[in-house]
């Protein structure tokens, strides 16, 4: 399963681009849901380390080594601009929702010191039909960012390797809940009652069969939207792109 964009998706404007007007770089991913944006927004929205959701990527590098939810959590799907999504378990430092457009978009960033933007990550929702959604992602960074403090050419390399990696496994695992799972982390079926959904695949019986519910999901008043250490793809390798 292939997460490249387009030539199109990766030349044409998303929301958020007009926060960073001249990134060092920008790196573009995309992929095929065969499921209503309906069924995939609550995923995205709910993301996030610690008492959040987790990223859905590598669980032992962005998440404290707990796995991401397999289900869907009510307490976690309402956001608005300036909600926190913490980077990494226990982080003082954090992405905070830049802007967002309940199932169309939603676009995460993180601050410089002096408030301007210093990273941007969009998470674009596009429906096909009534039955499949394309899925765009992409991450900008400002020229001030440098990839542990690297120099700007080292930074551009590293940063590209380490998303690519990072972010296919997430738009992947993404693509897998919202085609595979109900609202409760049930395996969908051909005979439920979500008419046309993939019937249970075996990775899917033994996943849900040993993931209980997370506990402790609410709001890490700890975070605060700034600093920006390495996570994830990590917030350092979404600041910067070749």
């Amino acid at each position: 399963m292939t997460t490249r964009a387009t030539l199109e998706e990766r030349n044409r404007r998303l929301p958020g681009d007009d926060l960073i007007r001249d990134p060092i770089g920008s790196l573009t991913n995309a992929i095929d849901i065969a499921a209503a944006a309906d069924r995939v927004w609550p995923w995205i929205v709910q993301m996030g380390a610690g008492t959040r959701a987790g990223w859905y990527s590598y669980d032992r590098l962005d998440n404290g080594g707990r796995p991401s939810a397999t289900r869907m959590i009510p307490e976690l799907q309402s956001v608005d601009v300036g909600t926190v999504f913490p980077a990494v378990p226990g982080a003082t430092d954090a992405f905070i929702v830049a802007a967002l457009q309940p199932r169309h978009f939603l676009v995460l960033g993180a601050r410089a010191p002096d408030g301007s933007w210093l990273v941007t990550w969009s998470f674009v929702l596009e429906r096909v039909d009534a039955n499949r959604t394309r899925l765009i992602t992409r991450a900008r960074g400002a020229p001030g960012y440098r990839f542990h403090g690297l120099p700007r050419p080292v930074t551009s390399s590293a940063v590209a390797v380490v998303h690519s990696i990072m972010q296919r496994r997430q738009l992947l695992n993404i693509r897998r809940r919202a085609e595979t799972l109900d609202t409760r982390g049930r395996a969908m079926t051909k005979t439920s009652s979500h008419t046309g959904w993939p019937e249970r695949s075996a990775w899917l019986s033994r996943r849900t069969a040993h993931t209980s519910p997370r506990r402790g999901v609410g709001t890490d008043s700890r975070v605060r939207p700034l600093g920006m250490k390495p996570i994830l793809f990590s917030i350092d390798s979404c600041r910067c792109t070749t």
